[in-house]
């Protein structure tokens, strides 16, 4: 068996292949960790409360609004309130924004911020949940208005 130069048309298949190779890690690679930054794991008022959330990270906390209270500031849109999982585990969420339509007190919502390290979650956004039978405000004024 002769061990010597390769041939010039090998070579080049060789590279090819390996540039491939390279390039479709690369692109894996970077999928991978755009993927693992935009990643917002979904924590409850238990976990959040049993110290499993990680403070100073977007995260997403969910649970009910607890029932009388919420509190307003007298200027500006900023508000506190507190949600819960039914359980025993209470979570202070403070935001300043305008709340979306479907927030009330006993309702779900998921506020998407940060937890400070006082056990704060600072909301950068409200979504508010419905059930299975939500039908907007709008549609249900036509409804109840006789014709």
């Amino acid at each position: 068996m002769k061990f010597g130069r390769m041939k010039a048309q090998r070579r080049n298949r060789v590279m090819l292949v390996c540039l491939i190779l390279l390039s479709t890690g690369a692109a894996v690679a970077f999928a991978l960790l755009a993927l693992n930054q935009n990643i917002n794991l979904f924590y409850t008022p238990t976990q959040i409360v049993a110290g499993k959330a990680p403070e100073n990270k977007l995260i997403r906390a969910g649970g009910m609004v607890v029932a009388g209270s919420l509190v307003r500031s007298g200027t500006g849109l900023d508000l506190r309130f507190i949600i819960s999982d039914l359980r025993a585990a209470e979570v202070e969420v403070r935001y300043a924004g305008i709340l979306p339509d479907l927030f009330r007190e006993g309702q779900g919502v998921i506020a998407h911020g940060k937890l400070q390290d006082d056990g704060v979650f600072y909301a950068e956004e409200i979504l508010a949940k419905h059930d299975e039978n939500y039908m907007p405000p709008e549609l249900l004024q036509e409804e109840s208005q006789p014709e």
